[in-house]
């Protein structure tokens, strides 16, 4: 035998290896190594030749070694050895360090021969363990950054629903006066000074109205907006909508809607999911000044638990896809940064408000979805919208509401602590039958609600106010008038306050700015149905 491994061949092969060999016999002594092996292991090779291999295995490792020496001897072959085991070899001084094994069987006249190869993987698993470091700082940084931009647009978004709800009682005010104004102008005047008078206050209303639409994009960017949600099938959306984008893209835009089979039913507002399209699309002609080409897409998505860390947005579950694509200009990483702030804008002066991208992000988020964009500045942008499936079914159209009526004398008491929406609510109701008597304070109404003689058949109230709040008034009053019908009103939706625990799903509440048909057809209402709690 050792004629055979004395062959210069076969030694030089040996030395050759880059890695540290050994040559073991079936009985586990060491028989022959290379240089490699000296200088891996510290041993000279005259101390490591008749040594068991267990002298090069950690102590703790030692007796767990033998049994799998003995298993491999009774089959051996080619392959690495202790896979998807840590692996360690000693050193002469003691000191261990990671290794990397690979067997392989040699049958000899003599009886079998096996090679060991190993590796000293310390440097190896030093930079894996650098690199996974460094991807997990970046996963780290980009959540991080995620997590400062969803607590930035929250920020926003209370800032953005209080300033509506401020400004939806000044639009009450300006759309009910310019009416009353109207009304007062002959209709069959001839002097140029009515029709002017007319014409300005046909621009105060259409301005009104305008600002209502701004308000609605804040409430619905601070999910502060009432979503009228019904089971949906988005490809019915898109279609219904596709004549209007068409229009509204011109020629220059090459518009294709790709919708996706079997799709599965979202739960949401189909106005707000219409305006969510008409806004990405505005937003993609802008960035097509010269033309291009717009795609619409849906399709049924599921998100798994991985997918969903990574993006550290939506849950895990089915989800119904919406993808807006365009050729355009795209943005920058900045840009897209800040896209769904309020008021972020990148179009000149008076030439956008940056409310489009900001009501999109607050509909998608407030029917339980999320909103991404990728895009890269000369290639594009593509909006995905994922939207959560539901499990309920279609149903058909909600009916009218009651139609408004005049008043049979009834007494309404009202309660609103803004002066000049407290006049425009007393004048509606004085001039279409009712008995009014306006207050500025709760405890005022539940006061004259509680004299001996005091008639009250509706109660209007508003929710927020200072002092005593709605729901406390509506409480103390119906202490002294169980009979009493109530009609809440507030700049903020039911929905939230609903959600807040300021009002109950069963009330009636009307929301700032309201005009005179709605108020009216809301008190009628109420004075019709029994009393509610």
């Amino acid at each position: 035998m050792m004629r055979e491994l004395t062959d210069q061949s076969f030694l030089g092969l040996l030395e050759a290896v880059p890695g540290a060999m050994l040559c073991v016999a079936g009985s586990g002594q060491i028989v022959l190594v290379n240089a490699a092996a000296e200088r891996l292991f510290g041993y000279p090779r005259q101390e490591l030749i008749g040594q068991p291999v267990e002298l090069l295995v950690p102590d703790e490792a030692r007796t767990r070694h033998v049994h799998y020496r003995q298993g491999y001897a009774a089959r051996p072959g080619s392959r690495p050895m202790g896979v998807g085991l840590e692996l360690a070899g000693r050193r002469r001084d003691g000191s261990t360090f990671p290794a990397e094994v690979s067997l392989a069987a040699i049958d000899t006249d003599s009886g079998l021969l096996i090679t060991i190869t190993v590796w000293d993987v310390t440097e190896r698993l030093a930079a894996q363990s650098d690199r996974e470091r460094l991807e997990t700082q970046a996963e780290r940084g980009r959540l991080e950054r995620q997590l400062q931009q969803s607590q930035r647009l929250e920020s926003l978004g209370e800032l953005a629903g209080g300033v509506a709800h401020d400004f939806n009682n000044l639009l009450g005010v300006i759309t009910s006066y310019a009416a009353f104004a109207a009304e007062d102008v002959p209709e069959q005047a001839p002097a140029e000074r009515w029709q002017a008078l007319r014409a300005d206050l046909e621009q105060v209303q259409w301005a009104a109205a305008r600002a209502g639409e701004l308000t609605h994009q804040l409430l619905s960017f601070a999910r502060r907006d009432v979503a009228q949600q019904q089971v949906l099938n988005l490809n019915d959306v898109v279609a219904g909508v596709e004549q209007l984008l068409r229009r509204t893209l011109g020629e220059r835009i090459d518009l294709a809607t790709v919708p996706g089979r079997d799709l599965y039913l979202v739960l949401a507002d189909p106005d707000q999911i219409e305006q969510v399209l008409v806004t990405l699309a505005s937003n993609a002609r802008d960035a097509m000044p010269a033309g291009g080409r717009l795609t619409i897409g849906t399709g049924n998505v599921e998100v798994d638990e991985m997918y969903a860390a990574s993006l550290a947005g939506p849950a895990a579950g089915r989800y119904v896809s919406l993808k807006v694509s365009d050729t355009g200009t795209g943005m920058t990483a900045q840009v897209m940064d800040r896209a769904f702030e309020p008021f972020y804008t990148t179009k000149p002066r008076g030439e956008g408000t940056g409310l489009g991208l900001a009501s999109v992000y607050g509909i998608i988020t407030q029917a339980g979805g999320s909103v991404q964009i990728h895009s890269e500045p000369g290639m594009g942008t593509t909006v995905v919208v994922l939207l959560p499936v539901t499990d309920q079914a279609m149903t058909g159209p909600a009916g009218s509401p009651a139609a408004p009526g005049p008043g049979h004398g009834e007494a309404v008491l009202v309660v609103e602590d803004e002066p000049a929406l407290r006049e425009m609510i007393r004048r509606i109701l004085a001039r279409n039958g009712y008995q009014v008597t306006m207050l500025a304070r709760g405890q005022d109404a539940v006061d004259l609600a509680s004299a001996p003689a005091a008639r009250v058949d509706a109660l209007i109230t508003d929710v927020v106010m200072p002092g005593m709040q709605g729901r406390e008034v509506v409480e103390r009053v119906r202490a002294v008038q169980p009979g009493v019908r109530v009609l809440y009103m507030s700049g903020y939706p039911k929905g939230l306050l609903g959600a807040q625990g300021i009002l109950g799903s069963e009330v009636s509440l009307i929301e700032k700015p309201f005009s005179e048909t709605t108020l009216l057809a809301a008190l009628r209402t109420i004075l019709r149905a029994s009393s509610t709690a």
